[in-house]
């Protein structure tokens, strides 16, 4: 195998929280992908730092216990990750203290690209990275990946962005949001502006309505503590289904140039428009799952949850109703919806078409809507519903769907997510990341509904685990003669 990286010298990835869940789940498997791929340099290494006071043995032993059962068991094999372990080190450090990285400055001591990977709480971002500066180990190639959430609101997310930009230019800055690095994400663009039949139609008057969901069959588990300080809105919808939303509705860029790209997402997130108390009162929906079933097996309700408070109003289910003020959005409603416990893992973008403006099949033909389907998770699919003649010698309609199983389109590997991600931070390419400008526009309209929600002082409403939410959820989108896609 041929290496594709640009890059001459050698590359350290350091990553900060190297004990955590993301770590062994999500960042070390991505990185044996890359590694078994020959993607990485010979000589990358991998530094992960923790607080357990271990030595590089114990670490090792502790991720060869946990890291396996994530990677797919067709990619795996004993020869490979004994290999991708010998890339791997381990630094006990203090984040805090400055002395400590004295540690990490002799680990590091070979002239080296270095990426800076930060899975910690961002209350730990401005001093991991006022202490890199001090110890010497950020240079003009250095870059750093700030992983979400970037604070809990447009104060905290500008003081964050503020303290790091003392420390990196923001061409160092890579602002992780996983679901950018998903191939049905990027094919999305493609889609979009690659195919002349969807980009004439990708407007008003020719679309009728846009449903963003993110849903997902687990619980809070282990995250309770910091969950119940942030909610689905913060956890999921500013970042997550903002972005999608961007994806879907920017206008074409000039090219694929980072900045050219996130200048049209940046119009989309400026252009949402605003809502007053009248508006979220009207246009949002806030749930909390209660006892119930998932997956087949009895579940606890989020206030039973350990760590949870019992008088908690965190919601972990968000659905909402947002319009874009401009000329090609005009009067299209989008509709955003996650939620936690509901009764499919499933990610998914409908593009509703317009009715026809006339039918000659008669009033009581039955008719369907176009729509095209982008399944993001489990899944990655486009199909596009539309309407055929039954067999018969009647004119009877009804929908199928012409499928894309982007899993099958091509033989080529299917990086996963963290993966390419990880690739584009080592080759400097920023596309796929957030912007600074874009996230504070994005905490700018998200603040005022979360502060509303505080004053009105509502409690969230109940649904059970294994729904698709509270039933006020189907009421937001019946109002207008619609339904959730699972619903119609």
């Amino acid at each position: 195998m041929n290496s594709i990286l640009s890059q001459a010298g050698s590359q350290d990835i350091v990553i900060f929280g190297g004990v955590g869940d993301l770590s062994f789940r999500k960042l070390l498997p991505a990185l044996y992908m890359a590694h078994l791929h020959d993607k990485l340099q010979a000589d990358t290494r991998i530094v992960a730092i923790g607080r357990q006071p271990w030595s590089r043995d114990e670490y090792l032993s502790f991720i060869d216990s946990h890291s396996p059962a994530f990677i797919e068991k067709n990619a795996f094999s004993s020869n490979d990750w004994q290999g991708f372990l010998s890339r791997l080190t381990y630094v006990s450090m203090d984040v805090t203290s400055l002395a400590d990285y004295a540690k990490l400055k002799e680990v590091c001591a070979q002239p080296a690209l270095r990426v800076f990977y930060l899975a910690t709480a961002p209350s730990l971002f401005t001093q991991i990275c006022a202490n890199l500066s001090g110890a010497g180990l950020i240079d003009a190639q250095a870059r750093v990946v700030l992983e979400k959430p970037l604070g809990t609101d447009l104060a905290s997310a500008r003081a964050i962005n503020t303290d790091v930009a003392r420390y990196f230019d923001e061409q160092q800055i890579y602002r992780i949001d996983h679901y950018l690095g998903k191939e049905t994400v990027q094919n999305l663009m493609v889609l979009r502006f690659g195919n002349a039949i969807f980009e004439p139609l990708w407007r008003a008057p020719y679309i009728k309505s846009v449903q963003i969901t993110v849903a997902e069959t687990v619980g809070v588990g282990s995250r309770a503590g910091f969950y119940d300080g942030a909610g689905a809105m913060r956890d999921m919808v500013q970042n997550h289904l903002l972005q999608l939303l961007c994806i879907v509705a920017m206008e074409p860029p000039i090219s694929l140039d980072a900045d050219d790209v996130r200048d049209e997402k940046l119009k989309v997130l400026r252009s949402l428009r605003k809502m007053d108390a009248a508006d979220i009162k009207r246009d949002t929906v806030r749930g909390q799952y209660t006892a119930g079933a998932s997956e087949g097996a009895a579940v606890k309700g989020y206030k039973e949850e350990d760590n949870v408070p019992a008088d908690s109003r965190t919601e972990t289910f968000v659905a909402l109703r947002a319009e874009i003020n401009n000329a090609r959005w005009a009067n299209v409603p989008f509709f955003l919806r996650t939620g936690k416990r509901m009764q499919k893992r499933q990610s998914e973008i409908i593009i509703e078409f317009a009715d026809q403006p006339f039918s000659i099949f008669g009033s009581s033909a039955n008719q369907h809507p176009n729509r095209l389907i982008i399944s993001l998770q489990p899944e990655e699919s486009i199909q596009l519903e539309m309407m055929v003649k039954e067999p018969g010698t009647g004119m009877t309609l009804h929908p199928v769907k012409l499928g894309l199983d982007l899993q099958q389109s091509s033989d080529k590997r299917r990086a996963e997510a963290y993966e390419r991600l990880l690739m584009d931070v080592i080759k400097g390419r920023l596309t796929h990341f957030m912007r600074r400008d874009e996230l504070e526009a994005a905490w700018m309209w998200v603040e005022p509904i979360l502060n509303a929600w505080q004053a009105q002082d509502d409690k969230p409403k109940e649904y059970s685990a294994g729904s698709w939410g509270p039933a006020a959820s189907s009421a937001l989108m019946a109002r207008e003669d619609l339904s959730w896609f699972e619903e119609s």
